[in-house]
């Protein structure tokens, strides 16, 4: 299997998938579903982060009456940069946020994790809603 990312200590990156889905160990998440994001058109990516924090947004802002979730995947292929964030808003990939065209594999949940404050989550959904009244799409595919 290939994965993106430097080997340290021995190990690989760990990665993770903020999402409203129930989902267990062995699961796969795959593209083709609507997407979290803008038009909820077909999403033809899955994506995935190597920072909790980008998760957790990730999970906050999924649509869905469940609680947000963090799972530990990993990829089934290869995946590459976001250009949604690499590409537009930061240059390099410091949120090392990617996305790939092939399923993502749950491989454990994140649990311990605190969301962002009301106020900041109220800021960037204000921030996203303003984005889809200008007609600008979230995800880029």
């Amino acid at each position: 299997m290939w994965h993106h990312g430097s080997v340290v200590d021995g190990s690989q990156e760990r990665y993770y998938h903020g999402t409203r889905a129930d989902l267990k160990p062995g699961d796969l998440i795959e593209p083709g579903y609507s997407s979290n994001f803008g038009s909820r058109k077909k999403a033809n990516h899955v994506y995935l982060t190597a920072t909790v924090d980008a998760a957790v947004w990730g999970a906050e802002l999924a649509v869905g009456e469940g609680p947000g979730r963090i799972y530990i995947v990993e990829p089934t292929g290869t995946i590459e940069d976001d250009p949604n964030l690499t590409d537009k808003k930061f240059p390099g990939n410091p949120t090392k946020s990617y996305r790939s065209r092939d399923p993502l594999r749950v491989t454990g949940e994140l649990t311990d994790w605190e969301g962002h404050a009301p106020d900041v989550l109220q800021a960037m959904k204000d921030n996203l809603e303003r984005l889809e009244q200008l007609g600008i799409e979230a995800i880029d595919d």
